[in-house]
């Protein structure tokens, strides 16, 4: 069976993992056998549209700013990122996958205001292209917190009040599964690296049986 291509998206809190686990995964794909093309990207995407203004943004070097321009910010660099790296990637033959460590579904939780909701967020974002899974490792604000602790990294400007951010990503969740109708599953994110990424290893094999290895005859 041939392989269609695939666009995967990996969302979480920050700390849940989520790039570790995009690699690993991306690893696992890579090796379990021949003729397999995995693409592993990011967002907000550092190379594309309106990368550098995001960037300081999150790093607080630029800390006056209103949702909304951030929110326009995100979705240029969303289009362009999809235009020029997702896309031709995945459009260049069958059998290739895109693994993106967030997506759209993080632009609804952390650009979405009482004056701008989810839909609005969503309709920035319409020309993007829809993922074929969105995966969301769901960890406990403990664990979070103590991963953020153990990478010794400067706080970024979402970082704080998980809570919050937790019932807005199922909110959004919600959101996206009946105004889009977007494939999103939710994995536990609490054990190691490599046992959250065979998990979902195991759902995109579920989702198209033809990138499982081919058994030795």
């Amino acid at each position: 069976m041939e392989k269609q291509s695939l666009f995967i998206a990996i969302e979480g809190l920050d700390g849940s993992g989520k790039s570790s686990v995009s690699r690993q995964l991306a690893e696992m794909l890579n090796g379990s056998n021949e003729g397999v093309a995995v693409k592993l990207t990011y967002e907000p995407h550092d190379p594309s549209c309106a990368g550098l203004f995001i960037r300081q943004v999150l790093t607080k070097e630029i800390k006056t700013f209103t949702p909304r321009v951030l929110a326009l910010a995100f979705a240029a660099n969303r289009l362009d990122h999809c235009d020029r790296e997702i896309i031709p990637w995945l459009e260049r033959s069958k059998g290739r996958m895109v693994i993106s460590d967030r997506y759209y579904l993080s632009s609804l939780v952390y650009q979405s205001s009482d004056d701008f909701p989810y839909a609005s967020v969503l309709a920035l974002n319409e020309k993007a292209k829809k993922p074929d899974i969105i995966f969301f490792i769901e960890v406990s604000d403990q664990i979070c917190y103590e991963r953020m602790k153990i990478r010794n990294q400067p706080e970024e400007l979402f970082e704080k009040n998980l809570s919050d951010s937790r019932r807005k990503y199922h909110e959004a969740i919600s959101f996206l599964r009946t105004h889009n109708h977007d494939n999103i599953v939710e994995i536990d994110g609490s054990g190691s690296i490599n046992e959250v990424a065979n998990a979902i290893l195991q759902k995109v094999y579920a989702f198209a049986p033809e990138w499982m290895p081919k058994q030795p005859n």
